[in-house]
Order: C-alpha cells, then structure tokens, then sequence
C-alpha cells in the first residue's frame, strides 16, 4: 500500500486547529515525520524544542482551519 503523505499531513493539520490555544499555538503529539513536513512546507514553526507546543504560521494557521472544516464538519441543513 502506497500512503500519501500529503493527505496525512492535511489531516495533522487540522487536527492541530482542534488543540489550537494562545490563538496560534497547538499541542504537538503528532508524528515527528508529519511535524517535520509541515514545517518543511512552511505550515508551523520548528517542531524540535522542548515546548509541549508548536506554532502555527499565518499560511498554516488559515490552512488548519479551512482543512478542519472541509474535512470534520457537517454541511448546514
């Protein structure tokens, strides 16, 4: 099985806007590699600190949100 990591990074992402706090921060207990390629594509900052957090950037921000509501929400009836 081939996976695609772009849709396992699309999916962290917005998992993040759920643990979202301080307006731009988020818990970071996702996979290292996932972390890494947001980061990589300009999305959070730097995930390697000893912060329990990671910051999301204004790009990854919009992205997170958007991305949480395509993917987590229920059309309006």
């Amino acid at each position: 099985m081939e996976i695609d990591e772009d849709k396992i990074d699309d999916a962290v992402l917005a998992l993040l806007w759920l643990t979202l706090h301080n307006e731009r921060c988020a818990w970071k207990g996702f996979d290292w590699a996932a972390t890494d390629r947001l980061h990589k594509k300009g999305l959070i900052g730097d995930p390697v600190n000893k912060s329990k957090s990671l910051i999301l950037t204004d790009d990854g921000l919009a992205r997170s949100q958007a991305l949480f509501r395509e993917l987590f929400t229920r059309p309006p009836q």
